[in-house]
């Protein structure tokens, strides 16, 4: 009793409700003439003939639903097949897209590869290259260190024999190489010092160029780390997720031939340096040869010198012994020669005395005995050829002493002279020469 109004209400509404025309139904079936229903007479229905279709209606109304439901059955059917072959399509180009990428990441997977291998092979030559030119500066320090020593011995030598006394002071052949020597000395330095600021300025281009090698090498590494991470991804990888913005053109992005021109400038500048290296190291190579070379000829001419000189020493000194033992033999003879001279002076002074007493004598004798007779005449001609005798003698005696003196002068200008000769010698051999045995060898000059 309680639901007997709802459902009449319910049946009314739906009577009342009129169905939804699609358009393209309406378009596509012909227009159908409606019956205005008549009105009846009675109050009592007059609801029920208001709300009512006609049996076209009804017709039309359905065949429009059947219209409608077989269009979209058709065309669902189409949109289906359509997207079968859409989802296949799109699939198998996928697919293909994928299988492209990942063979073009496996070529540049390997063409990162191979530069980078080449890259580590010029990185380990400019390594290598870098690790001789170091141990090519230390030989150039150790040559420069060893010729401190040929150095100090050549100051050395000038400076003993500075030392020389009186005409010894002599600027002969020795002194001469030793200055030679000198100068040779210096310059070798200075050409070494200049060599080992090549040598370090082109370490520092070697390590600069290695820098960059290492830095294009480790991005190589990271890119090609990227890559094969690239190509190991499939449509089952876990660690996959969607990224929007990745497709798009990002700045400052390297063309494939900007890429290779710049591994290739990189490899050409390293290659640049190499080449550079070599050169130097040749260079220093031939440059030791040749100053140890020059240093060992003019320490030969020095020494060559030295002996030369030793012999004119001892040819010298031993002539000046030979005229000193000359000369002390003649001193000898001549002080006894003096010796002798002045017993004949003495020897005269007797006669003289008794020559000239008897004169005296004679010259008492009183008035005509006063004459000059012949003993007188002797007497007279025995003092005057006595005076002459002494006289003579006492001359000779003058000239033998002045003989002795200039031989005396002669011994001390032969003694002093033999001694400046053999405090020569001395420096020559004792201080010079001996002092140049410790000149360094070859392998010690060669910086080795």
């Amino acid at each position: 009793i309680l639901l007997a109004p709802i459902i009449q209400k319910m049946s009314s509404e739906i009577i009342v409700s009129r169905p939804h025309y699609d358009s393209r139904v309406h378009q596509k079936s012909p227009p159908l003439e409606q019956e205005v229903p008549q009105p009846s007479s009675g109050s009592a229905t007059a609801g029920y003939r208001s709300a009512k279709y006609t049996p076209a209606e009804w017709f039309s109304n359905y065949q429009a639903i059947l219209a409608q439901a077989g269009t979209n059955h058709r065309d669902a059917q189409n949109i289906q097949l359509e997207s079968r072959t859409l989802s296949q399509d799109t699939e198998a180009a996928a697919l293909k897209t994928q299988a492209t990428g990942t063979r073009l990441l496996g070529e540049r997977l390997q063409e990162i590869h191979s530069w980078k291998s080449e890259l580590q092979r010029h990185i380990e030559l400019l390594q290598a290259d870098t690790e001789s030119l170091l141990m090519v500066k230390k030989r150039l320090e150790r040559a420069l260190d060893a010729t401190e020593t040929p150095f100090a011995i050549a100051t050395d030598n000038l400076t003993c024999r500075a030392r020389r006394l009186g005409a010894e002071l002599v600027r002969d052949t020795v002194e001469e190489e030793l200055l030679k020597e000198v100068d040779l000395i210096r310059s070798i330095q200075a050409l070494l010092k200049k060599t080992a600021a090549q040598v370090v300025a082109q370490i520092k281009r070697n390590r600069s160029a290695q820098q960059t090698l290492e830095m294009d090498w480790s991005d190589k590494c990271q890119a090609y780390s990227f890559d094969d991470a690239c190509g190991r991804n499939n449509n089952m990888s876990p660690d996959t997720q969607q990224h929007p913005s990745s497709a798009t053109m990002q700045e400052h992005v390297s063309t494939p031939s900007s890429w290779t021109k710049f591994t290739q400038d990189n490899l050409s500048m390293a290659l640049q340096e190499d080449h550079a290296t070599k050169s130097l190291r040749m260079l220093v190579e031939q440059m030791l040869q040749d100053t140890t070379e020059d240093l060992r000829v003019q320490c030969a001419s020095v020494d060559r010198a030295f002996s030369l000189r030793c012999e004119d020493l001892i040819e010298a000194k031993t002539q000046l012994e030979m005229k000193l033992a000359q000369t002390l033999e003649q001193i000898g003879s001549q002080e006894k020669n003096i010796e002798v001279l002045q017993r004949a002076v003495h020897n005269k002074e007797a006669p003289l005395r008794v020559a000239q007493s008897r004169l005296y004598l004679r010259s008492l004798r009183p008035n005509m005995e006063l004459c000059r007779d012949q003993p007188q005449l002797s007497l007279e001609g025995e003092v005057r050829q006595i005076d002459a005798s002494l006289e003579s003698l006492k001359q000779k005696l003058s000239e033998a002493r002045s003989s002795l003196s200039r031989l005396e002068e002669s011994r001390m200008a032969l003694e002093k002279d033999i001694s400046c000769k053999t405090n020569s010698l001395f420096i020559e051999r004792e201080k010079c020469m001996i002092h140049r045995k410790r000149y360094p060898t070859v392998s010690v000059l060669s910086g080795y």
